[in-house]
């Protein structure tokens, strides 16, 4: 096994670490930016002679950055089909990045895993910081450091006009995707969650499923992320995530007490069952 997958097997998973403050709502927040080397081509153009040199120049500057304490390296091709599932569970790498792995796709995380770049991916590097609960401020003022030392190693490609040069024109500007995790059993139950998706959806935001863009819901899991990077700044798109999750967690927290009042033995019943399942089966799905 790789020795740094071994590293790993003992940490619980940042998004899953105690907070100071237990939400059962707000699982966990993540903060990503999609950032170019100027001067190469974008992975799907590159050669894997420039894949590689670039996943050189970043591991050289995260390293001489010391952006990610006692940093760990992964490079996707030498990876088991075990190890990159590890990875992918632990909400360390993408999926496209794990399944693809060109040349110079790496990982590269910090040992206690709340911040990540993975490198040549659909961009050469995505910056992340995973933390748990309801924490897009602190998330976002972690990973704006890690990003303004990195620059100072790397040129990124930047155009006065535009922000952030990208793979996908939807990422261009900010390069910013912010997404907190929820936990909705209440509007799951009360069969409001498709009208909830709708009008979040009419708002500018996007509802995926618990590893993000085009996985389902599981656990009546819920990542809500920002859809727009062009023409509004990190602050803003902080701002106006920060409040509609607000106001899905005041109203998740309603539709609970309402079901509780309306159906307590129902719910009861539920729980007695899932519970039983769990104690004294032998095989689940």
């Amino acid at each position: 096994m790789n020795p740094s997958i071994e590293r790993l097997w003992g940490n619980a998973g940042s998004f899953l670490s105690d907070t100071e403050t237990p939400d059962d709502i707000a699982i966990s927040t993540r903060i990503r930016l999609a950032r170019n080397l100027a001067g190469f081509p974008f992975p799907s153009t590159g050669t894997p002679e420039q894949s590689l040199a670039v996943r050189e120049c970043v591991r050289e500057a995260a390293s001489d950055a010391r952006i990610l304490p006692e940093m760990l390296q992964f490079d996707v091709p030498d990876l088991s089909a075990q190890e990159r599932e590890f990875l992918f569970e632990r909400r360390l790498a993408s999926r496209e990045l794990l399944n693809s792995h060109p040349a110079g796709a790496s990982v590269l995380c910090s040992g206690d895993e709340s911040a990540a770049i993975l490198v040549n991916e659909e961009d050469h590097l995505r910056l992340q910081v995973l933390k748990p609960g309801f924490c897009l401020e602190e998330a976002w003022q972690q990973l704006d450091a890690i990003d303004t030392e990195l620059s100072g190693y790397l040129d990124y490609a930047f155009d006065q006009t535009l922000g952030y040069l990208t793979c996908c024109p939807t990422n261009v500007g900010t390069g910013m995707r912010a997404s907190v995790m929820l936990h909705l059993p209440g509007l799951v139950f009360s069969k409001q969650i498709t009208a909830v998706i709708q009008g979040v959806n009419k708002l500018g935001f996007a509802v995926r499923g618990i590893f993000g863009e085009g996985t389902a819901n599981r656990g009546n899991l819920f990542q809500i992320s920002n859809q727009s990077t062009l023409g509004e700044s990190e602050a803003q798109i902080i701002d106006h995530l920060s409040a509609i999750i607000r106001q899905l967690i005041s109203h998740e927290e309603n539709t609970r007490k309402m079901i509780l009042v309306r159906d307590r033995y129902g719910v009861m019943n539920q729980v007695g069952r899932a519970y039983g399942l769990l104690k004294h089966a032998y095989k689940l799905t």
